[in-house]
């Protein structure tokens, strides 16, 4: 609410700022202590105007007027003075004007008279009532401030405002641009400069070719062979072939045989992929680790294998010769897989004709130290002491009977009894050759025993030869089921057009690398510095 100011003399101090009238809008220089009506007439008129402005003691029509913050300061401060306990500069105003004191007057009429008699006491109380900083003297005399409402300081203000925060946004954006362009742009350009009009070409040969097994392989009864895929079968010896040839051994054969390391030591090459003349095998093989490249696919039991040089007619016949390296390779993996089979097998078989050798020629030794055939030998003395017996138990019954006459004949009892006599030796002599042993032999019945003990090791030994055969018999055919096929699915062939470098894709890889490294030097620079400021 605008009102018109009361018109008054005014009287224009230095460092003493005049007091705004109720319901004129004021503008006050930040730099000057001199607060001029926005009304001119009232100072050039010398009229009495007939209705005075009342000062307003509503709070929100305070904070309508516009106040600076100086004279809200100004206002506290008077209001400290007079023992007053206002709870904001507004409220402080308020309380000023409610007791009829100009808030923003520094000196009361009664101060300035005083003043006028005593010019020393006005400095001394003039300096201790100034508590704040005050702005320089100007030598000329602060003149009104045009009429401006509050409402357009206010969007003024703002203007301001958002004028400085646009400056400091096209600030910022000027320098995250030159941050992008020398951290990002200017290395992507380097980087497609390198791959469009330094690199060397690299033209590549593709080569697939796997690992077979002889027909029936795995299939044997009570084992899982069977149930496995032959691409199963020979995992091993694919993996066992792709690490030999991305090994240091398949290199330093390959740089021995055809010159890979002459080869990528040209100066037709470029500096970066260029290999030095002295170059150590470690070099060399991080090269051959890079261009030639292997994968194995389990499911279908494939090596791929993919090699770029600088000539196409070299890459072919590097992949030509690497394929013979992976070929020996395999005959020697399935040669010890085929001698570990058989090894056992022969060796068995061999300790099974010793054994047999050692049998028999016990059994011959035996035959010659003794009779022949002690079994045939033992039962015609079992006849013959048969027969004894029976012509010794005819004698005797022959005597009894001579005997039990009452008048024998004696001669011919004596002659009975020395038949008896002449057949019981008889009999007593084959019994000791079946069952006494001599000084010089044994008996007739060990001596069986011993060749029929031979005759059975020997016959053992002849079931353990009979076997040895056998399972030496089924190791070869075992080992034949263990070998090894190397097929060539996909014959290299030279390539006509470059496949390296990728000059697009390797630009955009490049980009996108310097650009996650930038993402992550910012992120990582701006929480350590919110980390320090807070």
């Amino acid at each position: 609410m605008t009102m018109k100011p009361k018109a008054r003399k005014f009287r224009i101090r230095r460092n003493a700022p005049a007091a705004p009238k109720s319901g004129a809008s004021a503008q006050t220089d930040p730099g000057d202590d001199v607060a001029i009506p926005e009304d001119t007439s009232a100072v050039t008129s010398n009229e009495p105007s007939d209705q005075a402005a009342k000062p307003s003691l509503d709070i929100d029509e305070i904070r309508k007027e516009g106040l600076t913050g100086r004279q809200l300061r100004m206002a506290r401060r008077m209001a400290q003075k007079h023992g007053l306990a206002p709870t904001s500069d507004f409220d402080a105003v308020r309380l000023l004007r409610a007791r009829g004191i100009d808030p923003f007057q520094r000196a009361s009429i009664v101060e300035l008279v005083s003043s006028a008699a005593s010019g020393a006491d006005k400095a001394g109380r003039q300096k201790d009532e100034i508590q704040l900083p005050q702005t320089v003297e100007r030598e000329h005399i602060n003149l009104p401030a045009a009429d401006m409402s509050p409402a357009e300081r206010r969007a003024e203000q703002i203007k301001s405002i958002q004028q400085d925060i646009a400056s400091r946004r096209r600030r910022k954006l000027m320098l995250l641009l030159s941050r992008l362009a020398v951290f990002v742009l200017l290395p992507t350009l380097i980087a497609g400069y390198y791959f469009f009009a330094i690199a060397s070409p690299m033209y590549t040969t593709k080569s697939e070719f796997l690992i077979l097994t002889a027909d029936g392989a795995g299939t044997s009864a009570g084992g899982l062979g069977g149930l496995l895929p032959s691409q199963f079968a020979t995992g091993q010896d694919s993996i066992a072939t792709q690490s030999y040839l991305q090994s240091k051994d398949a290199m330093l054969r390959l740089d021995r045989d055809l010159g890979f390391r002459d080869h990528f030591s040209q100066e037709t090459i470029d500096p970066l992929q260029r290999l030095d003349s002295d170059a150590t095998n470690e070099a060399v093989y991080k090269v051959y680790r890079k261009y030639v490249k292997l994968g194995y696919d389990p499911t279908e039991g494939v090596i791929r294998m993919e090699l770029s040089s600088a000539d196409p007619e070299t890459s072919r016949v590097f992949s030509e010769r690497l394929i013979e390296y992976a070929e020996e390779r395999v005959d020697q993996l399935s040669q010890e897989k085929r001698f570990d089979a058989v090894k056992t097998a022969v060796q068995s078989l061999q300790e099974a004709k010793e054994e047999r050798r050692a049998a028999q020629r016990r059994l011959v030794e035996l035959q010659e130290g003794t009779i022949l055939d002690p079994e045939g030998e033992i039962a015609n003395i079992r006849s013959l002491i048969g027969n004894v017996e029976l012509q010794l138990q005819e004698k005797q019954l022959a005597l009894n009977t001579q005997l039990n006459n009452s008048r024998p004949n004696q001669a011919r009892v004596e002659a009975l009894r020395t038949e008896v006599d002449v057949l019981q030796a008889e009999l007593d002599k084959q019994n000791a050759r079946l069952n006494r042993a001599t000084e010089t032999s044994s008996s007739l019945a060990s001596q069986a025993s011993e060749i029929q003990i031979a005759q059975a090791d020997l016959a053992t030994a002849d079931l353990v030869l009979q076997s040895a055969l056998e399972t030496k018999r089924q190791s070869e055919i075992e080992a034949n089921k263990q070998v090894r096929y190397l097929t060539v699915a996909v014959k290299p062939v030279s390539s006509q057009d470059p496949s390296y470098p990728r000059s697009f894709e390797n630009t955009l890889l490049a980009f996108l690398i310097f650009t996650g490294i930038y993402l992550l030097l910012s992120l990582t620079a701006s929480v350590l510095r919110e980390q320090v400021s807070s």
